[in-house]
């Protein structure tokens, strides 16, 4: 086997290797993007239009804190812990609860 021969079949395994994760990003990326949808159809039948564009403004603000909150409704939906459809002012209230949770942090300068 010549160097070009090698180097040829080395060419054809990274191209081969290449779109291999190529297809696998894309089926994951497709994945992803099935699971959100079914996501927010679940929150439109939880929410109401005024509590869903609630949480779609909160989430410009706190992306990470909104995808954690979503899901926690649709899992307490589904347990039958929420009244649905959840109203805005329930939302609210819920939202509330979950600050008065948070730790209160405090700097003290000595």
């Amino acid at each position: 086997m010549s160097d070009e021969d090698e180097l040829e079949e080395l060419r054809r395994r990274k191209l081969l290797a290449l779109q291999q994760k190529l297809t696998e990003e894309q089926r994951q990326e497709q994945l992803q993007q099935q699971l959100e949808l079914q996501k927010q159809a679940l929150l439109r039948k939880i929410l109401t239009p005024e509590a869903r564009q609630r949480l779609t403004n909160l989430k410009m603000v706190r992306p990470d804190f909104t995808d954690q909150l979503e899901l926690q409704l649709i899992q307490l939906a589904q347990a039958g812990k929420l009244p649905i459809p959840l109203s805005d002012e329930q939302l609210k209230q819920l939202l509330i609860q979950l600050q008065t949770h948070k730790r209160e942090t405090k700097i003290r300068r000595i």
